[in-house]
């Protein structure tokens, strides 16, 4: 039946924490303003402590820096004296750019320049060598050596040492000078800091002027070096010049030249030429072919068809008839024959002279179209030549106007002012954030503190934990020592306190309706929860019922018991079980308790042993016959097994768990062991209840005696 009852038991806890485990998902934001406002005072105490610092610091610990600031706007449309873009064209304004002179001004060069001019390697306060060593460094150099070993020493020059010394300088101006773009303009703003006001206005001006001198020394040097190559460059050409025009000349001079109009006129004679002697050539193919015709005709009349003659086609009807007549047309057709051929070699030798006349003709062309080419090609070099040396003349003689009349990219806008209060330490600031940061760290101490604070402070914590019910909570008692505490208990019989122990007897005597405990054992997880007290106005608020009680005091290892009863018998438990004294020895009654007493004595027989005797079983067992009830009070169970060993004899087991203080982790383990030996707990009791710390928690509203409506029930 108990197994059954611890295993319900469990079941339930688990449950209970499945809940508690999803509720712990879900972040209640009323419960964190609560934390926070408990811990109210620890979070004032942290902002108080943070503007305490943060005004030592602002008016004691840190030094005052003074900013000043030089105003410089960048000019994009300014116009030359002359034209000369190329050689020293002004800045254009996009983004690029701007972000580039920002660049030059932030640049190592110029802040060396700046170093140089106002001499800060002589000022400590860019010269970290010229300072007088701190307690921290001094400290420090003392200990690295301890630590890390001493350094190696290396040799270095005095011009490197100057070197090294010149670049820790530089990088401390740096540190001190901020350069910033006034958005949508061409504005920058040069700022710089230092614990001197005076210093602080002169690197914001210097680094402006030579910014702008930077500017007209980077025009200055293009234009001596644009001049510098313009000079040679026009040297170079000019002999470029002289060389192509002397070619010319001396080409000119030695070769027949003729225009390019004779030339094309000779190109259509050479045309008239070449068509003569196609037409030449025509007319002696037909030549050719009436010879032939002449020659290979045999007969009068086919010679007669072949000369196509007039005077032959006469003789021709008379030729047989006649002989005269025949030989007339004989020595007319020879005279056509020969003058055939003789037409034919004259026309042969005309092709032939206009032929070589055609050749010559295309020779002359050929040679005279290559002395053009030539010529002009030597001519267009001279051009060339004499146009590139023009322009590069030009160029030279604007560069040197050019030098001396630069004007800069950049103008002042402003000067910086000498400041007279100092930018640095911002001393509202540093309050303001001094006590925020206190509040930060006394709100996360606070909330770290709640999420490591695992102790009980309800009783519906306690329960869904264990899953056992909780019998009582008891209130802190409002006494300074045990021994007061039955005096105050017997003052105010109608306090809040009184009224907690009474409902914690109700609640054990209705644990069990048909059997009410008899013999009840108090214990707790680790001492100082209040188990012994708990068990001590139990035992009183029994008497109250007219019952008669006996009080045993179990834990004899610590012995408690005297510190509420000032007088007591020599014997007690300890002798009662061994039989060395009797029941009316051992036990007596406190005058004016109603209360009976066995105390605990001090023995070499170890207590668990003494526990677990069979004297003890009967002696328990005798004592049920002669009390209505008893209430042994018992050590804790995670430091002995004495409790444990003791319940083996009882009816009822309160578990005290102290409020706010004891872990889950120890109830559990302490419950555990209970469940190891097939004990069951009764019921919890949670115990030292602080009224205002549950008020403070939430819980005030929620748990009666903690209510503000309680007061008209109590007299406390």
């Amino acid at each position: 039946m108990h197994q059954d009852k611890g295993i319900s038991g469990a079941n339930a806890a688990e449950q209970n924490q499945a809940i508690h485990a999803r509720e712990d998902e879900v972040i209640d934001l009323g419960a964190l303003l609560a934390s926070l406002w408990r811990g109210k005072w620890i979070i004032a105490i942290f902002a108080v402590l943070g503007i305490l610092a943060g005004g030592y610091y602002a008016y004691v610990a840190a030094v005052p820096i003074y900013r000043s600031t030089s105003v410089v706007i960048l000019e994009t449309d300014q116009q030359s004296v002359v034209d000369i873009e190329s050689v020293v064209s002004g800045l254009s304004a996009d983004t690029v750019t701007i972000n580039s002179e920002i660049e030059v001004m932030k640049s190592r060069s110029l802040a060396g320049r700046v170093s140089d001019r106002l001499d800060l390697e002589q000022n400590p306060e860019f010269n970290r060598s010229l300072r007088e060593p701190s307690a921290f460094t001094l400290l420090k150099s003392k200990i690295r050596p301890l630590v890390l070993g001493e350094r190696p020493t290396v040799e270095r020059s005095d011009a490197e040492r100057a070197e090294r010394q010149r670049n820790r300088v530089i990088d401390a101006l740096l540190e001190r000078v901020t350069v910033s773009n006034v958005a949508n303009s061409l504005v920058f703003r040069i700022q710089a800091s230092s614990e001197d006001p005076a210093v602080a206005a002169a690197i914001a001006d210097t680094l402006a002027d030579l910014y702008i001198l930077n500017q007209l020394e980077v025009k200055f040097d293009a234009t001596q070096k644009a001049t510098s190559w313009l000079t040679g460059r026009v040297g170079e050409l000019r002999v470029e010049l002289e060389a192509a025009e002397a070619r010319l000349a001396e080409f000119s001079a030695n070769t027949e030249l003729v225009s390019a109009v004779s030339l094309r006129a000779m190109e259509r004679q050479l045309k008239e030429l070449r068509d003569r002697i196609s037409l030449s050539e025509e007319t002696i193919t037909t030549q050719e072919a009436r010879l032939e015709r002449l020659e290979v005709a045999t007969g009068r009349e086919a010679q007669a068809a072949a000369a196509e003659d007039a005077q032959l086609h006469r003789f021709l009807p008379r030729v047989s008839g006649d002989a005269t007549i025949a030989d007339a047309f004989d020595t007319r057709f020879a005279q056509l024959v020969e003058r055939a051929r003789m037409d034919l070699d004259r026309s042969a030798q005309q092709v032939t002279t206009l032929r070589q006349s055609a050749a010559d003709l295309a020779a002359r062309i050929e040679s005279q179209s290559a002395d053009l080419i030539a010529l002009q090609q030597l001519q267009r070099e001279a051009e060339a030549s004499r146009a590139l040396y023009e322009y590069f003349l030009g160029r030279l003689k604007e560069t040197s106007a050019q030098e001396g009349i630069q004007q800069a990219d950049s103008r002042i806008l402003s000067n910086a002012v000498i400041p007279q209060l100092p930018s640095e330490p911002r001393k509202t600031r540093i309050l303001a954030l001094s006590a925020l940061l206190g509040l930060v760290l006394g709100a996360g101490l606070v909330l770290l503190r709640e999420a490591r604070n695992r102790s009980f402070r309800s009783s519906a914590e306690l329960e869904a934990a264990t899953g056992l019910s909780v019998l009582g909570q008891i209130p802190r008692i409002p006494v300074r020592s045990r021994a007061k505490l039955l005096a105050y208990l017997r003052a105010k019989p109608t306090s809040s306190t009184a009224e907690a122990f009474r409902n914690l007897r109700t609640s054990v005597l209705l644990s069990n309706v048909d059997a009410p405990p008899k013999v009840i054992l108090s214990t707790s997880s680790i001492p100082g929860e209040g188990k012994t007290t708990n068990a001590l106005a139990l035992a009183q608020n029994l008497v109250g019922m007219g019952k008669k009680v006996l009080l045993i005091e179990g834990d004899i290892r610590r012995r408690t018991l005297h510190q509420y009863f000032q007088a007591g018998p020599g014997e007690g438990l300890v002798s009662l079980i061994a039989g060395e004294a009797t029941k009316e020895q051992a036990i007596y009654e406190p005058e004016g308790m109603g209360l009976h007493v066995l105390m605990g004595e001090k023995t070499s027989v170890n207590a668990a042993d003494l526990f677990s005797s069979n004297k003890f079983r009967d002696l328990i067992d005798d004592l049920r016959a002669d009390f209505d009830a008893i209430v042994i009070d018992t050590p804790p169970v995670l430091i002995v097994p004495d409790a444990r060993i003791i319940s083996q004899q009882v009816d009822a087991v309160l578990f005290t768990v102290k409020w706010d203080s004891t872990s889950p982790d120890q109830v559990l383990e302490a419950l555990r062991l209970f469940r190891q030996g097939d004990q069951k707990i009764t019921g919890l009791i949670l115990s030292q209840i602080n009224p205002r710390g549950m008020r403070r928690y939430g819980y005030g509203g929620r748990y009666g005696a903690y209510g503000g409506y309680g007061s008209k029930y109590y007299a406390n």
